[in-house]
């Protein structure tokens, strides 16, 4: 495959609060044949939209609780809203970029998690489609992804965790680093400093003690379950800082690193 292509998860809402700047930046890795693959979630736009609808829903252990009626906006909100949003903004960049959810060329396949008796209808992925996102990345465009999985007879929908189908597509791919955008500069201790570096055993025990705490601890959580198949490094960013993508890409001391 003559273009380079790396995967990048990041929230729906810190995508949409991200300067053009970054999307430039985009746009100019594109140029140089690095096409970002990217995975979003949209957990606060699905909550705001159940609401609005009357229809309740809870978490257990950070996953949604997903009957029929919640999968229903949790498709319509992250294939639709918000993926179409991510393809607008990329496109005003000058950029190339093509929407997906999971459902569509049976991207991604799934089966319920362990504890789908308690979750209902969250998927863990088995399958991604590389072919096709590599078939996207060789034609120019950028693939932007919703994580919403079919079953293998692709008859049931799977509300997938973002993170998690992020890890998958990026294992599935063969790419060994990740990108994660957020809203914070990396992974901070007590003093308020970014750790450069930090492997997945140090995170456990600093949670454990506290200096990963609030809202940082959801945050770290889901880098590491990016951690998964050929993935070997998470970096986790602050899209807000100019030019991080090729940053990050060039190799930079940038935002914090997890590692296996």
């Amino acid at each position: 495959m003559s273009a380079m292509c790396f995967v990048m998860k990041c929230g729906g809402s810190t995508l949409a609060a991200l300067p053009d700047s970054f999307f430039k930046d985009m746009k100019l890795l594109q140029d140089e044949a690095i096409i970002p693959v990217i995975v979003h979630g949209g957990g606060p736009a699905i909550s705001s939209t159940l609401e609005k609808l009357g229809i309740e829903t809870e978490f257990v252990n950070g996953l949604r609780k997903t009957n029929e009626a919640v999968l229903d906006v949790v498709e319509m909100v992250l294939a639709g809203q918000i993926n179409k949003e991510i393809v607008r903004k990329i496109q005003l960049s000058g950029a190339r970029a093509i929407g997906l959810s999971g459902v569509d060329g049976h991207l991604i396949q799934a089966e319920p998690v362990a504890n789908a008796h308690e979750v209902g209808l969250v998927g863990d992925v088995t399958k991604v489609n590389a072919e096709l996102i590599q078939g996207i990345v060789k034609m120019g465009y950028m693939p932007v992804i919703a994580p919403v999985g079919l079953g293998e007879d692709g008859g049931q929908r799977y509300n997938i965790n973002a993170d998690t189908a992020a890890g998958a597509v990026a294992s599935h791919l063969g790419v060994e680093r990740m990108i994660v955008v957020t809203d914070v500069p990396g992974i901070m201790n007590r003093e308020k400093q970014v750790l450069p570096s930090v492997t997945v055993k140090q995170i456990d025990e600093m949670i454990a003690s506290g200096e990963i705490y609030g809202g940082m601890i959801p945050k770290v959580r889901a880098a590491v379950q990016c951690i998964q198949g050929k993935v070997r490094e998470v970096i986790i960013v602050n899209g807000a800082e100019p030019e991080v993508l090729s940053k990050v890409i060039k190799g930079a001391a940038i935002g914090t690193r997890i590692v296996k």
